[in-house]
């Protein structure tokens, strides 16, 4: 159950929204009888917060007109919320600038909170402990990740400054779809309107983003993260694989993630049990097959190799490998 002290601060924060809040909806909105709301607001006042009440029809109460909040005001789930969420930001890369930017943050949250909450927050904090090292990751500038987000929500076009993996540095124009955040690293996907395909880049390679007039329509129902995920899965490597897997999208895509692969039903072969589980295509495009039978065998699934030939002689080779182990007893 919420304490008073915590619908309080809910009230305070229905009423900073702006516009004049009735009784009723106050008293909704809180869980209590419109009494209870009466004296919610006579706590505000007793703080030195101007709340106004209206009279008539559509009245209620309001916050005085040009009255500013102090700088900060947190329950003790909101705290713990906030802090938990730099720390954990920091640690997946959800953040911008530099590690700094989310360390002081927390200092200036932890100097005004009351003494109390501070010290229970610490306590967590110092206790906490993670199962996974710190990544280091590339962080993109605030500017251009606020830049971008912009575009995106308003649909507007921008130009890009970007620098490829190969040092390449090129001027491009871009319809952004939308942000994603993927294994520690913030991306945009969108369309290139000079050569007419869709592209997604990483922000950190990103020097300098500036909105251009206009806009422009996505594509209906597209996805953004998806649209990552399938790029990353399409992308030219040096192998192309090409599998047929029995089994169901969900069992193989534990092993193959959509970042890694993509997933496609095969055409029903004529004479087939209408109960058997079906057959499914899986196309991997990497560098490297090494890694590509033990996932296979973790799979479990009868699967058949349509390309390329190098990866029957791996996949074999592990078989051999492994029988030899089974075979092997202790002496």
């Amino acid at each position: 159950m919420a304490r008073p002290t915590h619908r309080v601060l809910t009230l305070l924060e229905l009423l900073q929204s702006g516009g004049i809040r009735t009784m009723a909806e106050l008293a909704d909105r809180l869980g209590v009888d419109e009494r209870t709301v009466r004296r919610y607001v006579d706590h505000l006042i007793d703080l030195d917060v101007p709340v106004e009440s209206v009279r008539g029809r559509y009245g209620g109460y309001r916050l005085a007109p040009g009255y500013r909040m102090p700088p900060l005001m947190l329950s003790d789930d909101e705290a713990l919320a906030v802090l938990l969420g730099l720390v954990a930001g920091r640690r997946a890369g959800l953040t911008t600038a530099t590690g700094t930017a989310g360390e002081t943050a927390t200092a200036k949250i932890r100097r005004v909170l009351p003494e109390r909450l501070a010290r229970r927050l610490d306590t967590v904090l110092e206790s906490l402990a993670f199962t996974a090292p710190p990544g280091e990751f590339a962080v993109p500038e605030t500017a251009v990740l606020l830049t971008v987000a912009d575009a995106v929500r308003h649909r507007r076009p921008i130009s890009i400054r970007y620098t490829a993996a190969d040092g390449r540095r090129s001027d491009r124009t871009l319809h952004p779809y939308g942000l994603v955040a993927h294994s520690g690293r913030w991306y945009v996907t969108g369309a290139d309107p000079e050569i007419g395909e869709d592209r997604t880049f990483r922000l950190d390679r990103i020097a300098d983003a500036r909105a251009l007039p206009g806009s422009f329509e996505p594509p209906a129902g597209l996805d953004p993260a998806q649209h990552v995920l399938t790029g990353f899965a399409t992308a030219r490597y040096r192998h192309e694989v090409v599998l047929r897997i029995q089994g169901t999208a969900e069992q193989i895509r534990v092993r193959l993630p959509a970042g890694v692969a993509t997933v496609e039903e095969c055409p029903s072969e004529e004479g087939a049990d209408p109960g058997d589980e079906g057959w499914l295509r899986v196309e991997v495009r990497a560098e490297r097959l090494d890694w590509l039978p033990a996932v296979l065998a973790s799979l479990d699934r009868p699967f058949v190799i349509e390309r390329p030939d190098e990866l029957r002689d791996l996949v074999a080779a592990l078989a051999d490998r492994l029988a030899a182990s089974a075979r092997r007893t202790a002496g």
